[in-house]
């Protein structure tokens, strides 16, 4: 028994107001020509399958055809869980006419935790039983206290992830054992999960936002069950294993979601079960779209755009100049330099520019190149607030802003 693991697709996504659905149809051929070389059997999709709640119809389109494809296929199963990004009602709405497919979504928390645990069959064989759990909510694994502070809120959450990974598992370790009762062999138990874990790797401009209040609710791999065969996990866009583990692991985004990913190898993850120990092989994803990012002086800019040029492709470029001298016409010099060439300058960003006019900084500066924390702070001293002040209107702040985010504008 074959399963491809893959998550962040991120679909709709754009690069600097430019739309990227080429390169998302491209990977989801590439996946589908994927899972039929290798005899995939259960393909799991580990959340974010869309950038936003409330997608394109374009994105949409992509993700429905390819599961119409992938249900064509040899593949038996897919599951798709629901990432920070996605709408859980959204991906749940089709979910009973996507079963006659065998695809199976699960997008929120319900009571009944049975219905995050999926015994697979195919060719009369129970294949696997997963564990789909979506990205749990603050809601769905905590309760509010009156006089908590920010280290009682994270210890809650990350008992609260660790209690409910605890009852779903158990739900699975009693189906393995009447499996077994009844004559199978071992079938493997698979966890799926949207998570941040501890000492998880990220880049900047990769998109990847923390999931709850604070930056500490960061989950250790200790907590999951051992019961745990493989744990396929998404959030983070980084390919990596967790706390050196082989068999939890995140598989990375198969596109980079930012300039700062321009150099990374994007993979998805197979692993293989049989009579032994799981076989697990990471397969490399192509580059769809070239990224470039240069930083330097004008020399250094124009010597590497004449590099790239000598490529002969399309390559999205993001520039930043830190050179000594200013340079007025900084635009027009460099696009003198890919003139007749398939290269396109997405952003340039004048670090000596920005530093000469520090005065002036709200003039100078644009919204891409401050984050909402970022914006909360400059208000913050905008309004004189003491310092002693700052740190209560700041976890407020997060709350607010993350319930926001974990709102599901889809629900009625």
């Amino acid at each position: 028994m074959k399963i491809l693991h893959t998550s962040d697709w991120h679909l709709g996504r754009s690069l600097y107001s430019r739309k990227r659905y080429h390169e998302f149809s491209a990977f989801l051929d590439w996946l589908l020509q994927t899972i039929s070389d290798e005899q995939i059997d259960i393909l799991l999709i580990a959340g974010d399958v869309f950038d936003t709640n409330t997608p394109s119809n374009k994105a949409q389109a992509l993700y429905y055809q390819f599961l119409c494809r992938v249900a064509a296929s040899n593949c038996h199963h897919v599951v798709v869980i629901a990432g920070n990004h996605d709408s859980p009602s959204f991906l749940n709405a089709p979910k009973e006419l996507l079963k006659t497919l065998k695809v199976w979504v699960v997008g929120a928390v319900t009571e009944k935790l049975e219905d995050q645990v999926l015994v697979l069959e195919a060719e009369n064989k129970h294949k696997a039983i997963v564990c789909a759990i979506p990205y749990l909510r603050d809601k769905d694994i905590r309760t509010v206290e009156a006089g908590e502070n920010i280290d009682d809120k994270n210890a809650k959450l990350v008992q609260g992830v660790k209690d409910h990974y605890a009852r779903v598992c158990d739900i699975a370790k009693q189906k393995q054992k009447d499996l077994k009762e009844a004559g199978d062999s071992h079938v493997p138990i698979i966890a799926m999960g949207h998570l941040f874990t501890a000492g998880g790797k990220t880049v900047d401009g990769d998109g990847v936002r923390e999931l709850y209040v604070g930056s500490l609710a960061h989950v250790e791999k200790d907590i999951f069950p051992t019961a745990i065969d493989y744990f396929a996990l998404g959030h983070l866009h980084v390919p990596q294993k967790v706390g050196g583990a082989a068999h939890i692991r995140y598989c990375g985004s198969p596109l980079p979601m930012g300039f700062g990913e321009a150099k990374q190898q994007k993979k998805v993850v197979v692993t293989q079960f049989d009579q032994t120990l799981p076989v697990i092989q990471e397969y490399q994803v192509p580059c769809f779209q070239k990224l470039s990012r240069i930083v330097g002086s004008l020399e250094v800019i124009q010597r590497e755009l004449s590099a790239l040029k000598k490529m002969n492709i399309s390559v999205w470029v993001e520039i930043e100049y830190i050179g000594h001298e200013i340079i007025g016409n900084l635009r027009e010099t460099i696009e003198e330099t890919i003139t007749d060439t398939a290269i396109e300058i997405l952003r340039i960003k004048d670090r000596r520019i920005l530093e000469t006019v520090m005065s002036s900084r709200a003039e100078s500066e644009n919204l891409d190149e401050l984050d909402i924390k970022d914006v909360f702070h400059r208000c913050l001293e905008a309004h004189n607030i003491l310092d002693e002040d700052q740190e209560a209107l700041i976890d407020t702040y997060h709350q607010v802003i993350q319930s926001l985010y974990d709102e599901d504008v889809n629900k009625e």
